[in-house]
């Protein structure tokens, strides 16, 4: 099953002609997540391929506008392309008060409802759930309210060899046990271990996702040893008193979070717009954990 997120928007606060304010696409078992929503989504949403229609849920971390300012026209834009499947948005309460009072200003109507979920700042929650991912928040520090997110993968049932099933002449009520890591009895007795007869499904992924934050040890706990860990990297150690200011990170500091998280791989993103391009970022956040990427518009991660 595919695990894929695709960079709309890499940059923070201003658009520039390289870099779209934040936005991010996953596909995570053919559930469609958009994550923040910048100025400009929907274009990156059809320049990269996506197709818009194809999006469920929309998480949006907070309200300063390089993270949402392009949402009323995503929303517009599926009213207009014809959409009346609903679709689950989550974020500050605020958020919903937002987009009503533009709709009623405007005198417009969508013909698709949208099933709002406020996002809370008191430990880790969980939004969403199936059979086959889950979707939770957590607390970031920002200098309003402001929330990460995690995806994961649901652990799946364990694999059936059917050679050894049918050599064994089982019958197909055994599958269930086996499936479920259990052993399997016959009418006559008989143990049939399930480690003979299946074999573990793979580790789920997880993908975490930290838009604009003052780097906290506290959270490693929720996203210790995920796959994949986007953190906004905004400035460089030159301009960390800046970062403090204005509750953002440098490199080197998602960086540090990133080690002692024991994360595989760390995409580093949300570029000012005072720097040409992430090099120093990239050099700075190496000589701390080698395993990282400055994320560009357009780039594909595979979890």
């Amino acid at each position: 099953m595919s695990f894929e997120v695709t960079i709309l928007g890499s940059g923070a606060a201003l658009p520039t002609l390289k870099r779209n304010p934040t936005s991010q696409y996953v596909n995570c078992n053919e559930r469609h997540i958009l994550i923040d929503c910048g100025e400009g989504t929907q274009n990156q949403l059809r320049k990269f391929g996506i197709k818009i229609q194809k999006i469920k849920h929309i998480l949006i971390s907070h309200l300063h506008g390089d993270h949402y300012f392009g949402l009323m026209g995503l929303l517009s834009t599926m009213n207009l392309l014809g959409r009346t499947e609903g679709l689950t948005l989550y974020g500050p309460k605020e958020l919903i008060e937002i987009i009503e009072l533009q709709l009623k200003v405007g005198g417009h109507s969508l013909a698709f409802k949208i099933n709002f979920k406020e996002t809370k700042n008191d430990g880790i929650n969980l939004l969403f759930a199936d059979k086959l991912i889950e979707i939770k928040s957590i607390p970031l520090k920002h200098r309003i309210k402001t929330t990460g997110f995690i995806i994961q993968e649901k652990q799946k049932e364990r694999t059936i060899l059917g050679d050894e099933l049918v050599e064994a002449k089982l019958s197909l009520t055994a599958i269930p046990f086996f499936r479920r890591g259990e052993n399997y009895i016959d009418e006559r007795g008989k143990i049939f271990e399930f480690e003979d007869f299946s074999i573990p499904a793979p580790v789920p992924r997880t993908y975490a996702y930290f838009s604009d934050t003052v780097v906290q040890n506290k959270n490693i706990e929720y996203i210790k040893g995920v796959n994949c860990l986007y953190h906004e990297a905004t400035f460089i150690e030159i301009h960390k008193d800046k970062a403090k200011s204005t509750f953002h990170s440098t490199a080197r500091q998602a960086a540090e979070f990133a080690k002692l998280a024991q994360v595989k791989k760390l995409y580093l993103g949300h570029l000012s717009s005072r720097y040409e391009n992430s090099d120093k970022h990239v050099s700075e956040a190496k000589a701390v954990f080698e395993n990282i990427i400055y994320v560009d518009d357009g780039m594909k991660i595979i979890v």
